[in-house]
């Protein structure tokens, strides 16, 4: 091997000046062979993955099959709609949610209001809207989950899985609609939730303080109506006859009957007597100060009833439109058969009989309005005027309690006759789903054909009333130990107004 000589003078100078020249073209060889490898593999990275195989469109048959299913409120099935809200029904869940908000604001608010005297109308006002905000953000919190949810896989209770409205999104929940948001469904259901305690006002207007309200209303939707309205409208309800196919009772419970009239109309007979009558009651003249009010109340509840009603189908379909009509006539049937026995009895048909009339109507046709036919809610509205009425008028009297505002005798007593009747009133020819494959598979079917449905009513009757009474007398006492219920008499004789709330409805 020869050896390379010393480089000396000018001329090493230049062999220095060739050795250095070649080394950098050698660097710069590496460098930009391993700057190709670097942007090679980067582009390589970058790459799209191969393409799928490409998915064939949905065929014309199968187009068609998904429209007439939209159109039908059917399930889909594996068509191209999958998992889509259909617009139609969500457009009238979102309506059907607005009205039944505006049953509670301003409808059940002014009715009440009006019907109290005007140092107590805004306690009333105060507890509509505070109630209007606690149960939304405990809806939110675990409410929806615990009613609609099935983690739990119990007859009695829902889930966690909906926990803080997790994974309620605008796609529906094909356990209760094909074509319906899941989040419509839940804020339409938590309209239902507002309504539900708001109505126990009435029973106890005029002496039950804020807090003790507000706190009884917390502990009792967790006890009562949570559970109860899991039972009957939940996917694993111990008494949803319509949609669990291993339903123990198989009640039918259009929209709330038990759940929301009958449970919020004895619980509130409960209450208003553990609180105990008024100061004055009975010596005193307490009469509504402000007819107007209460009427204009009333029509605005009426409105609301058609999203109450006619929105429980869930869908824009015939069902639907059948609750519209029977639950005008009902309504109507009330109202005038109400003024006729007052006019009758009395000498005059009132404002305040009428009112009572129609929001009795409203409340019996309530369970039925799904199920019935236009001579079924007929019936009803006679029978909603007629027995309201002799609660109302001679029942309370006779035996001396102070429900300031009849929600049992209007409440409680229409929502148990309801829930009655529409076990004797049913028709399946309104409503698929008394025939449908769950209700073949559980019974319901075959008791709508032969009659005995009413005897599954009786039982979701009997539950839903010693769940109500039993609830609301722990309640009601623990609510006492913790906060008291009552005002001192003194600022019960001024008003609830100015001591609950620092404000006065009225300024002479």
């Amino acid at each position: 091997m020869t050896k390379m000589k010393p480089l000396h003078g000018i001329g090493a100078a230049y062999e220095r000046l060739l050795l250095m020249k070649s080394l950098l073209h050698l660097i710069r060889s590496r460098l930009g062979f391993v700057a190709l490898l670097l942007v090679t593999g980067s582009l390589w990275a970058q790459a799209p993955a191969a393409p799928a195989a490409p998915v064939a469109p949905p065929t014309a048959d199968e187009r068609i099959a998904a429209l007439e299913a939209y159109i039908n409120n059917g399930d889909p099935a594996k068509g191209p709609l999958v998992g889509v809200a259909g617009p139609g029904h969500n457009a009238w869940m979102m309506t059907s949610s607005a009205l039944v908000l505006f049953m509670t604001l301003p409808g059940l608010a002014l009715f009440y209001g009006g019907l109290v005297r005007k140092k107590n109308v805004l306690s009333v006002l105060a507890q509509c809207l505070g109630m209007a905000g606690m149960v939304t953000i405990m809806w939110w919190a675990f409410g929806y989950s615990l009613v609609f949810g099935k983690s739990f896989n119990s007859p009695f209770l829902g889930g966690t899985e909906y926990f803080f409205l997790k994974g309620v999104t605008s796609a529906p929940n094909t356990d209760y609609a094909y074509w319906v948001s899941q989040n419509v469904f839940s804020m339409y259901q938590m309209m239902f939730a507002i309504i539900t305690p708001a109505l126990i006002v009435g029973a106890i207007a005029e002496r039950m303080k804020f807090t003790a309200i507000m706190l009884f209303v917390a502990i009792w939707m967790l006890v009562v109506y949570f559970p109860l309205a899991h039972m009957v409208w939940g996917a694993t309800g111990y008494m949803n006859g319509v949609w669990n196919a291993d339903a123990a009772i198989k009640a039918i419970d259009f929209a709330g009957g038990t759940v929301v009239h009958m449970s919020s109309g004895w619980s509130a007979l409960i209450l208003c007597i553990i609180l105990g009558p008024r100061l004055g009651f009975g010596k005193e003249k307490m009469a509504p100060h402000s007819m107007v009010l209460c009427m204009v109340g009333t029509g605005m509840l009426w409105v609301g009833w058609y999203g109450f009603n006619a929105g429980s189908a869930v869908a824009a379909d015939g069902v639907a439109a059948n609750a519209f009509m029977t639950t005008t006539l009902a309504a109507a049937v009330a109202t005038f058969v109400w003024g006729l026995i007052e006019k009758i009895f009395r000498g005059h048909a009132s404002i305040l009989g009428m009112c009572s009339g129609a929001v009795a109507g409203l409340v019996v046709i309530t369970p039925a309005a799904g199920f019935v036919d236009s001579t079924g809610a007929v019936i009803i509205g006679v029978l909603a005027a007629v027995v309201p009425y002799i609660f109302v008028t001679k029942v309370k009297a006779k035996f001396g309690y102070d429900d300031a505002l009849d929600t049992f005798g209007v409440h409680a007593v229409g929502g148990t006759l309801g829930a009655l009747v529409t076990g004797l009133l049913v028709c399946k020819d309104v409503n698929g789903n008394l025939t449908a494959a769950v209700a073949t598979k559980n019974g319901l079917a075959k008791m709508v054909t032969d009659g005995g449905l009413w005897l599954e009513q009786a039982k979701a009757i009997g539950i839903t009333l010693v769940l109500s009474v039993v609830a609301t007398l722990v309640i009601a006492y623990v609510v006492k130990a913790i906060v008291g219920l009552r005002l001192s008499p003194e600022a019960e004789s001024q008003g609830l107004d100015i001591n609950d709330h620092g404000e006065e409805g009225y300024i002479d």
